[in-house]
């Protein structure tokens, strides 16, 4: 009969799971802005105004208190959506 190691298997835990970075001040969803960063978008992350989730917001800056959101279905001359700015206390968070 031969000898075998018995090992403790190795349960996950959270110390597991890479660090996600920190959420910068100002983030855009365009990759063609300057306050664009990729790497905070490899997890989910969602965004508060006032309080209320918001799922449709396409550029915020923490500091300043706006998210800006598509202004409905309408486009600009290049067919970007146009947005609008909302003001007012923003979070931003990993989900």
């Amino acid at each position: 009969m031969p000898l075998s190691l018995h090992l403790p298997e190795r349960h996950a835990t959270m110390n597991d799971t890479p660090a996600a970075p920190p959420l910068p001040d100002r983030l855009s969803l365009d990759p063609r802005s300057p306050h664009h960063v990729a790497a905070a978008f490899q997890r989910d992350i969602g965004i508060r105004l006032n309080g209320k989730e918001r799922s449709d917001v396409e550029e915020y800056c923490i500091s300043e208190g706006w998210v800006k959101v598509a202004a409905g279905r309408t486009v600009d001359r290049k067919g970007r959506p146009l947005l609008i700015k909302l003001k007012g206390t923003v979070e931003a968070f990993y989900r």
